[in-house]
């Protein structure tokens, strides 16, 4: 009646459970943190503003990129990826999403920092819309824990406006 395969197989089971209980005491716990991150970005320059030969409107910024996310870290996460994207209004679109650069942050001592940076990816919008155009440049952030689910926030930064005129 309790042989060594009985045996095994409760150790196993019990093991099992205790540690499908831990993650989920894991992942709770990190509902009791109320995290406060910060972010400042500026517009150092705008490199270039141009139409592209096939009518495209392209855009090379510098920006300095300021956080602190120390906050977003609990004993409980891996990283936190995170990136700073354009938004802005166009009359075929009510939100246009750019990318402009993007990072991955491993630990809590990386997620302090004050950055000097173009942007890693290229600003162009399908059209000829970005002439005069006011934008956001939003920070997104996806915290990716140890154990359960992943969670994502943003800052949004708004008065920005691109030149009348190309460069």
């Amino acid at each position: 009646m309790h042989s060594f395969g009985y045996r095994a197989n409760a150790l196993l089971t019990f093991a099992v459970t205790i540690l499908a209980l831990m993650c989920a005491i894991a992942s709770v716990s990190d509902n009791l943190n109320s995290p406060s991150p910060s972010s400042e970005i500026q517009i150092l320059n705008i490199n270039w503003f141009q139409k592209q030969p096939h009518g495209n409107d392209e855009v090379s910024l510098t920006m300095n990129i300021t956080a602190d996310l120390q906050s977003l870290f609990t004993w409980n996460t891996k990283q936190v990826f995170l990136f700073v994207a354009a938004e802005y209004a166009t009359p075929k679109n009510a939100l246009n999403q750019v990318s402009l650069w993007d990072a991955i942050i491993p630990a809590k001592e990386y997620a302090k920092f004050n950055l000097h940076t173009s942007n890693k990816y290229r600003f162009i919008d399908q059209g000829h819309n970005l002439r005069g155009k006011e934008f956001n440049l939003t920070l997104h952030w996806h915290v990716m824990p140890k154990t359960g689910k992943m969670f994502a926030d943003k800052i949004v930064m708004s008065g920005y406006r691109l030149p009348e005129e190309y460069r």
